[in-house]
């Protein structure tokens, strides 16, 4: 089903089953088998996905409008939180795919149970704002959870060695034939972006994550952002010129993970037995040639910032990211940064379970902006913060380069 741009403007029952019902259609084109899987601690089974936004409406929102209302499971709290220590002990993240049971129809129950309950009181209810605002945090989430949901398809398909496809056409607005569109063709601009003060930060009254606040004044110094993102035949010269070979790219922890996973190229790159000399990967769509102009995808920080280091260049921070927004034609990939995770100034977080939401991991990792061809349509915007470790590489990444001569 596809999703509308603006959920914003429909009815809340309404708003609230669109999005619902894009998690399921996400998920039609796999077999059970493929619901259950986890071939990586990072990577959780789809079924699990299903399940777990299922339970922040049942753990978080319902309470709040049907009190006393029975849990559907008594074991579904241990089951499906995925990190709020507040609300209690939980299956380790690393064993999400050892859950035989519940099975995919008993997940897909539950689902249907708690939409049930939601609905009813959406469509009977003067429901007080602040749980409107928690229900919208609910599907934020949701939304998260379904591009995770997208690119954990993709790991745990890609990573068969049959590398069965996805699927063939029009998926909840997933199109396989546009997740590698070339955008490299034109010629590789440099924007020039002025020095001084800028704005950085949520503002307007639209929804955002706690961690986009507060706006704040930020300086930075004259600098030029390309106009476009590193495409597959670039990084292959990168590669060609010894690349995964040459120490002096190279952060000495970034080093030091080439030698212990062995890793010579982007995830999902392979050379196919039957065309040597050439590049394929996997795709949504199966196996098939690498596009050479398609924005290159599936890198780590690690492999970004070498890249970068090659090219002469380097990765933009945040802030000069979300400054140079307005000219920058961002959407196909999350774009690395050169910044650590951390809190803005003035940031607070929320009591209670909510403030789990981001605070608390804002340590070791590197923020990445922008959105990438797995976002959901209406999920994107300029002060987006995504975040994750600088080894990790199964999202859609990608390299944007900037300049300071």
């Amino acid at each position: 089903m596809p999703l509308p741009s603006n959920t914003a403007a429909l009815p809340w029952a309404d708003r609230f089953q669109a999005v619902r019902q894009r998690s399921l259609a996400l998920c039609a084109p796999l077999a059970i088998e493929d619901h259950v899987p986890q071939p990586v601690d990072y990577v959780s089974p789809p079924k699990w996905h299903l399940a777990h936004a299922t339970w922040f409406f049942e753990t978080l929102v319902l309470p709040r409008l049907r009190p006393g209302l029975p849990r559907h499971h008594p074991r579904y709290d241990y089951l499906f939180n995925s990190y709020y220590e507040s609300l209690g002990q939980r299956v380790a993240r690393a064993q999400r795919g050892t859950l035989s049971r519940p099975t995919v129809a008993e997940i897909l129950a539950y689902r249907a149970q708690v939409d049930a309950w939601m609905l009813a009181a959406l469509r009977q209810d003067d429901v007080p704002q602040a749980t409107l605002d928690l229900i919208t945090l609910g599907l934020q989430h949701e939304q998260q959870h379904q591009e995770l949901l997208l690119t954990d398809i993709k790991f745990i398909l890609g990573h068969n060695p049959l590398m069965p496809p996805y699927a063939v056409a029009e998926v909840a607005d997933i199109e396989p034939a546009r997740e590698h569109v070339g955008e490299a063709t034109a010629p590789l601009n440099w924007h020039e972006i002025a020095g001084g003060t800028h704005e950085i930060g949520h503002i307007g009254e639209g929804f955002c994550f706690d961690n986009e606040q507060e706006r704040h004044t930020c300086h930075l110094r004259p600098f030029r952002i390309a106009s476009r993102l590193v495409s597959n035949q670039e990084y292959m010269a990168f590669m060609a010129d010894g690349g995964y070979q040459r120490a002096e790219f190279w952060h000495a922890e970034a080093w030091d993970w080439l030698a212990a996973e062995g890793v010579q190229a982007p995830m999902y790159w392979f050379r196919h037995p039957d065309a040597p000399g050439s590049w394929w990967h996997y795709s949504l769509a199966g196996a098939e040639p690498l596009p050479p102009h398609a924005p290159v995808s599936h890198l780590s920080h690690y492999e970004a910032c070498a890249y970068a280091q090659w090219a002469g260049a380097r990765l933009p921070t945040e802030f000069e990211w979300e400054a140079s927004a307005p000219r920058l034609d961002w959407g196909q990939r999350w774009e690395w940064t050169d910044s650590a995770y951390k809190p803005y100034p003035g940031f607070k977080k929320a009591a209670g379970a909510v403030g789990e939401y981001n605070g608390k991991f804002m340590v070791n990792q590197q923020v990445l902006r922008g959105a990438s061809f797995a976002t959901p349509p209406g999920h994107a915007r300029p002060t987006y913060r995504n975040f994750f470790h600088p080894h990790l590489r199964w999202q859609y990444t990608g390299i944007r380069l900037t300049r300071d001569d």
